[in-house]
């Protein structure tokens, strides 16, 4: 009587485990699977525009600063106020959208600033970097996109990012002539009308 009671009861335990299996499966698949993997389109009035892939693994908080204020449209209307052909194209300075902050032009950030996040990632053409004073940390919202290689900035500006399409919008980018005071501003209006945040498969 004791062996068929323990023998119903195993029976039991094994029906049940044989049951959650399939729950157990779906709970794993759930914890393994990976976010879906987003990039930006920058989008360049009278110019066209570049998608941009991140570097997370390298530079996770940029990445992520990165993205919320182009959710938040902090970078629409913004203006290049710097562009050196054979170097990089400056962006992200939230001053440029008025016209009478001129002097501060190059100053701006989002209110706050993030920690360097410094990496092996090279400084080649179509590469996205942080702009920053001196201070190591000092970055918030401006950065650069190459032109060609640039190694003297490696590891001592955060990379977190590169062109995937558009670069020939970039080329085009480059040619724009410049002037001014130093020699770098476009002479002709670089708008980035928007940034946006996309899944990467909606690309083609």
């Amino acid at each position: 009587m004791k062996n068929t009671v323990l023998l119903c009861f195993s029976a039991v335990v094994f029906a049940l485990g044989v049951v959650s299996t399939p729950a157990q499966d779906k709970k794993d698949e759930k914890k393994s699977a990976a976010p879906a993997k987003e990039v930006a389109v920058l989008k360049f009035k009278d110019f066209g525009d570049i998608v941009v892939e991140f570097f997370p693994d390298v530079a996770p908080k940029t990445v992520e600063n990165f993205k919320k204020l182009a959710k938040d449209k902090f970078y629409d209307g913004t203006l290049s106020h710097r562009l050196i052909p054979g170097f990089m194209i400056q962006l992200g300075d939230p001053f440029t959208k008025d016209p009478t902050k001129e002097a501060f032009w190059g100053q701006g950030d989002p209110g706050y600033k993030i920690k360097a996040e410094f990496n092996d990632r090279s400084h080649d053409k179509g590469v996205l970097s942080m702009a920053r004073s001196q201070n190591p940390d000092s970055a918030g919202s401006q950065f650069f996109i190459c032109f060609k290689r640039v190694a003297h900035l490696d590891r001592q500006y955060t990379v977190f990012g590169k062109v995937l399409k558009g670069m020939d919008v970039l080329d085009k980018l480059e040619a724009v002539p410049v002037g001014g005071a130093q020699g770098s501003k476009p002479q002709r209006p670089v708008l980035v009308e928007s940034i946006k945040i996309v899944p990467a498969d909606s690309i083609k």
